[in-house]
Parts: structure tokens; C-alpha cells; sequence
């Protein structure tokens, strides 16, 4: 008994302390992260009051949590409208050789049933473990709640050996993605050097290494590569804005 009412007490300082931590960034004008912040220190609250039996205990913390719950529905209400007004904007830093950074994990956030067209820009889609960095990519885009129909890749052509590696390579990519309804555009430039992916939800993505922050295979033998979210990954940075649904497109 005295061991469960140290679990309690253990769990209800944890809850605290993020639900501070959500207040501070709160304050600090960190929105995105108070949110989740105050969504993960509720939820630990909530379990604190499902184990609670003193009913002067479970009073006060439904009158916490009603109270913590009320600051994350302002904080959620200002993103929401941040995001439709097409102001809102997300930087995430991944360190050198970080894991869990999967194209799941990172872009799922941005894709809705809304989103049926994308824009790819990335000069570098050549390489063997490139080619196959960016089918994942198209897996990921094809699977729901995303409704997508066409994908535009803009990228550098090779003009050395492995000219033929790459052409064939995407002419696969387009065959397969074509069975399953996409159309996948292909336009080459050799002035192309900006990296980036907009979405048609008026979402545009920035990362300085592209689809190609995963650190390249020892081996050409690409193995289980679909594992991503445990492959190590260089250092990089991503910038999500919302734009309004007239945002402009390249061609």
C-alpha cells in the first residue's frame, strides 16, 4: 500500500512538472510545444485521479486538470487559427545520428485526406539509396488518410555513370506508382539546388539535406531499408510553414 502511494506521488510530481513546463513555453510564446506539454501532463494527471480514492483529492484534481485543460484548448484554438490564416510555422532540429526520424514521423503532422497533389524539389535523387529514400517517400504518400493522384519531382539530372542507374531507376518508381492510380511527373534542371516539398493543403517543408538525411548504406544491397525509423541520421533541419490554399506552385 505504501508502495503504490509512492507510485502515486511519483507520478502526480511528474505531471507537475510538465504542466510547468507547458506554462513557461507558454508564456515564451512556444506554442506547439506547450500543447504538447499540457496534453502529456493531463494525461499523466488523469491517471493520477483514476488511482486516487480520497474523494477531497479527486475533487481538487478534477478542478486542476478542468482548469490545465482550459489553457491547452486556448493554445490549440490560436494554433488552429495560425495554421488557417497560413502564419503558423515549425522548426524541428535532428541531431547527428538521431533515430526515429522516419518520413512517417516527421511529415505524417502535415498530410490530411485534403492533400491529393505534391511538389518535390531535390537535386540529388541519383544514387541507389536515394532512388530508394524517395520511393519510400511515395509509399508513405499513398497510404491514408492522404488521397494522392500526382506527384511532381523536380531534381538534377546525372550526366555522369550513373546516368542510367538514375533514369531507370525513376522510370520504375513511375511504373509502380502508376498501378496504383499516381501520377508521377518527372522534370529535370541543372539549376535546381533549393530542397523542399510543398503540399497542396498549403503546407511547404524545408529540409537542408532533402529526403536524403539518412546516413548512406556501408552496402548497395538495400536490406529491410523500410525499417528507416532505426537508421541513424546526419544532422538537419526542417521548417514546416502552412500557406493559404493559393499558395504558388512551380512548374
Amino acid at each position: 500500500m505504501a508502495r503504490y502511494g509512492k507510485e502515486q506521488d511519483a507520478q502526480s510530481i511528474a505531471a507537475f512538472t510538465v504542466l510547468k513546463r507547458a506554462m513557461e513555453l507558454d508564456s515564451g510564446s512556444r506554442y506547439q510545444q506547450a500543447l504538447v506539454c499540457y496534453q502529456e501532463g493531463i494525461d499523466l494527471l488523469m491517471q493520477v485521479l483514476r488511482g486516487t480514492k480520497d474523494d477531497t483529492k479527486k475533487r481538487n484534481l478534477r478542478k486542476q486538470i478542468s482548469g490545465y485543460m482550459d489553457k491547452a484548448e486556448i493554445v490549440k484554438k490560436y494554433l488552429d487559427q495560425e495554421k488557417e490564416d497560413g502564419k503558423y510555422h515549425m522548426q524541428i532540429k535532428i541531431e547527428e545520428n538521431a533515430t526515429g526520424f522516419s518520413y512517417e514521423s516527421l511529415f505524417q503532422q502535415y498530410l490530411n485526406e485534403t492533400v491529393t497533389e505534391v511538389w518535390i524539389q531535390d537535386p540529388y535523387i541519383r544514387q541507389i539509396h536515394q532512388l530508394y529514400n524517395f520511393l519510400r517517400f511515395c509509399e508513405m504518400l499513398i497510404k491514408k488518410p492522404c488521397k494522392v493522384k500526382t506527384i511532381h519531382l523536380l531534381t538534377s539530372l546525372d550526366e555522369g555513370s550513373g546516368k542510367q542507374q538514375q533514369s531507370s531507376g525513376l522510370q520504375e518508381i513511375k511504373k509502380s506508382l502508376q498501378d496504383h492510380g499516381v501520377l508521377l511527373e518527372l522534370k529535370y534542371s541543372s539549376s535546381v539546388h533549393d530542397r523542399e516539398i510543398r503540399f497542396n493543403n498549403g503546407w511547404m517543408i524545408k529540409i537542408g539535406r532533402g529526403l536524403d538525411y539518412f546516413k548512406k548504406p556501408q552496402v548497395q544491397v538495400l536490406v529491410m531499408l523500410n525499417l528507416k525509423r532505426l537508421k541513424p541520421v546526419c544532422q538537419a533541419w526542417l521548417y514546416g510553414n502552412s500557406g493559404s490554399q493559393e499558395s504558388k506552385y512551380w512548374t
